[in-house]
């Protein structure tokens, strides 16, 4: 195939299929909306992220905006550059450039949430350099409801159970978007076929020993029983509407009760004694998120576990989420851990 006939097929495809165009048409509005002329497109090689690679592909010969595709090889597996080449290979035959950025610390344990963390440390490094403010990733209706079933088997308060935003700031000036949360991984699926004839499956994907996979294989028993993902997605929606309304609220306590001071944040420890479990656990993850500089909060059961030693008389200084927590007179103070230095870890 010709890279202009290539360009072409990715220009016009999505007007010959009722269903695609309209699909679209929905991501071309969302992107409109940001109102940016230069993105970048997380890339995996799986369907969904394929998906998004032919959607903003199709979005900037439309509209001559700029993407960066860019793939995290993670160096888990033994082949993993072999297949980012692969991957790579796919997308030069559509005139699609793929940048692979390549992990070299070592994980041993937590891998997937390590992994994740560290995937999207390179990205933002990435964005950095190439004064890139919006990354899109591929995440889709089943990766919302799977989400929801993971924190609420960790017992997540409303928070979590809303699951994934649209849009949510990671640093500084770096917006996470996710255009396709409302699609099913079906309709990706046959995207990505169309485009580019064939996809890349994750080995992982189908490992037991991973929560999100023994999540996904109870969509079949859900379903024999009546239990629709499309049910449980109006759910996750009404759940995030009231966490909007929350926020709203939440946000105003914390500029009241937390005030920074240079490299700082000082939390009123009366202030936050008066409040209920869940508002001190918004108000404890949002200060170390703002420390760290984390897109990711530590789970919740840490900081309740914080929380309780927070509430006893001693002084004792802790870590958590790369944070260190000192109560100190009428306040309590989270300023960057300090690695050379031994604490208490949660």
């Amino acid at each position: 195939m010709s890279k202009k006939n290539s360009s072409a097929i990715l220009k016009n495809s999505f007007e010959d299929d009722k269903e695609l165009s309209n699909i679209y048409l929905k991501f071309e509005k969302k992107l409109n909306h940001l109102k940016k002329k230069i993105f970048l497109v997380a890339v995996s090689g799986g369907p969904d992220s394929l998906a998004l690679t032919a959607l903003s592909k199709s979005y900037s010969l439309k509209n001559k905006v700029k993407f960066y595709y860019v793939l995290v090889d993670h160096n888990l597996r033994k082949n993993s550059f072999t297949e980012a080449v692969l991957v790579k290979n796919l997308l030069k035959k559509h005139k699609i450039d793929l940048r692979i950025l390549r992990n070299k610390k070592e994980i041993k344990r937590n891998i997937q949430g390590e992994a994740r963390s560290i995937r999207y440390d390179l990205l933002t490094k990435f964005c950095k350099r190439n004064k890139i403010k919006v990354m899109l990733t591929a995440h889709n209706l089943e990766d919302q409801v799977e989400t929801f079933f993971i924190r609420l088997s960790r017992g997540s308060g409303l928070q979590g159970l809303s699951s994934m935003k649209q849009s949510s700031k990671i640093q500084n000036n770096i917006t996470l978007v996710r255009p396709l949360l409302d699609l099913k991984k079906i309709q990706l699926t046959k995207i990505s076929k169309l485009i580019f004839s064939q996809f890349f499956k994750d080995p992982t994907n189908k490992d037991s020993k991973y929560l999100r996979t023994r999540v996904r294989k109870l969509k079949k028993s859900l379903e024999n029983i009546g239990i629709k993902y499309d049910q449980i997605f109006k759910s996750i929606k009404n759940l995030a509407s009231s966490r909007d309304t929350l926020d709203l609220y939440f946000n105003q306590i914390y500029k009241k009760i937390a005030h920074r001071k240079k490299s700082k944040i000082l939390i009123n420890t009366k202030s936050l004694n008066d409040l209920n479990q869940e508002m001190k656990m918004r108000v404890i993850k949002k200060s170390i998120t703002e420390i760290s500089k984390s897109y990711y909060s530590p789970r919740s059961q840490k900081i309740i576990n914080l929380i309780k030693r927070l509430e006893m008389p001693s002084k004792t200084k802790s870590t958590l989420g790369g944070c260190l927590i000192i109560k100190h007179q009428n306040h309590i103070i989270l300023e960057k851990e300090n690695k050379n230095k031994q604490y208490i870890k949660i």
